[in-house]
């Protein structure tokens, strides 16, 4: 592969996750605080890549792989995407946001795979010259990470990271056209069975290998509980520049896919894929003991656990898929594990995650903490506050916003608020209402360490089951 060619895989790569990076991240806090879209929202706005990620593999096997060249296909698909990106960022209510976003990421994520496909096509010896391109990816999300926690507090309380989103997009669709041409080489009939490499389900005959991709399907459910909630969670805790902060689990994913060799020779397969799901637990752990204690230490080392979390979990496990799978159906056997974990896992992990949240948040939950908002400006319609009075606790929602003037001072602007009163374990609605000075009011948490013990605890069951009933024998080193 020339020194062209390598810039223009690299520059590709590195735009491909700049896209992704720059509204995943920041999404669920602003959907959430400036939206007012319930937690249950944005659960199934999280779970848009992962349903997107089931139907993928349809459109790579029918279209990319048959018709049309691919360098053509990733640039339009990224043009559209970008539109529908723009679009969605203008959206105010869910029922015209989701499928907007939906609809970008059917446009987005075939896209991961067609970006590997277009350098492989490239390369004489993929082994050797793909990780110093795909690594690029990975650079690209923290970069990006870091400047959309710059932008401050317009990363979650306005739209401008979509914004970025949509624009990197579209720039990404239009370098497309200038990559090497890589026209169709796949011929014949494509079936369904094809496309979702449904013939290494022959597999699932022996039982450990039953047991692992059950397990890997459990596991991916606490999983996405980190994706969709945890910048919410930080942003609760008075995390400041979130989407920076989160970088720290990309760095972390470098390190430990470097050391990842050392581990694997003295551990196997089985310890590896169980030291992944335990730190999972681990991490969740450790989000509750930060929430709990107000330290800031165990929220860090959580998000440091990504990197073992993910490289020694996800990469195991495909380094697993490989051995098992006989040569005829290896690529079939990857496709269909990625089907169970990035798709169906994640996408169930996402709905669940939203719900569970919402049972443990106001008005479905009485708050035991709330958060001081030092910038009133960020308040808006719909927001759910709490505030004191005679050394009494009310809760509610913003109906209306009395802005102060002139308009740039806001210390003397009020709220009017629809006052909630508990029944039972939830608080409804009442006809009162409460005229409330803006400094006055914070913001009534989730009960987060219930959140938190969720995943952590169906993270140790699954890990015990399967430390139980996995089976599986290295092979004898040779020499």
């Amino acid at each position: 592969m020339n020194s062209k060619v390598r810039l223009q895989l690299s520059v590709m790569m590195f735009l491909e996750y700049v896209i992704w990076c720059s509204w995943y991240v920041t999404m669920g806090t602003y959907i959430g605080g400036q939206l007012n879209f319930n937690p249950q929202q944005i659960g199934l706005a999280y779970s848009t890549t992962a349903l997107a990620a089931m139907i993928s593999p349809f459109f790579i096997g029918m279209v990319a792989d048959r018709f049309f060249a691919t360098e053509k296909v990733l640039g339009t698909l990224h043009v559209l995407g970008g539109l529908l990106l723009y679009a969605a960022a203008q959206m105010k209510s869910f029922s015209s946001f989701y499928p907007l976003l939906l609809g970008h990421t059917l446009c987005y994520m075939p896209t991961l795979a067609l970006t590997n496909s277009i350098s492989f096509q490239q390369m004489k010896d993929p082994g050797k010259e793909f990780p110093s391109i795909r690594v690029l990816g990975t650079i690209s999300w923290i970069i990006t990470g870091l400047g959309i926690g710059m932008l401050g507090a317009k990363a979650t309380t306005t739209n401008l990271p979509f914004i970025v989103g949509a624009a990197a997009s579209i720039i990404m669709g239009l370098y497309c056209f200038t990559l090497p041409h890589t026209p169709p080489k796949a011929t014949g009939k494509v079936t369904a069975r094809d496309i979702l490499g449904l013939d290494a389900l022959a597999l699932m005959k022996e039982r450990s290998f039953a047991i692992f991709v059950l397990g890997a399907f459990l596991i991916c459910i606490p999983l996405t509980f980190y994706f969709s909630f945890t910048p919410s969670f930080l942003g609760d805790m008075n995390v400041e520049n979130v989407p920076g902060k989160m970088t720290i689990g990309q760095m972390g994913e470098i390190f430990f896919l470097m050391i990842m060799p050392f581990f694997f020779a003295r551990l196997g397969v089985k310890w590896m894929l169980l030291f992944g799901m335990f730190c999972w637990g681990a991490r969740y752990f450790l989000f509750a003991m930060g929430y709990n204690t107000a330290l800031m230490w165990p929220l860090y080392m959580g998000i440091i656990l990504h990197g073992i979390c993910y490289d020694f979990f996800f990469v195991t496990a495909y380094i697993y898929v490989d051995k098992k799978a006989p040569d005829s159906i290896r690529s079939k056997a990857q496709g269909f594990i990625a089907f169970v974990t990035l798709g169906a896992g994640m996408f169930v992990g996402s709905n669940i995650s939203g719900l569970v949240v919402d049972r443990y948040s106001f008005p479905n939950a009485e708050p035991a903490k709330s958060f001081t908002v030092t910038d009133t400006s960020v308040w808006v319609e719909g927001n759910p506050v709490q505030w004191e009075a005679n050394g009494v606790k009310s809760f509610g929602k913003i109906k209306t916003i009395a802005k102060a003037t002139p308009p740039a001072a806001t210390t003397d602007a009020t709220a009017t608020v629809t006052v909630f009163q508990k029944s039972g374990e939830k608080y409804v609605e009442s006809a009162q209402t409460a005229t409330v000075p803006l400094k006055s009011l914070s913001r009534p948490l989730a009960l987060w360490n219930k959140i938190w013990n969720f995943p952590a605890f169906m993270a140790v069951v699954v890990l015990v089951v399967f430390a139980l009933l996995f089976q599986y024998k290295e092979p004898e080193k040779k020499g």
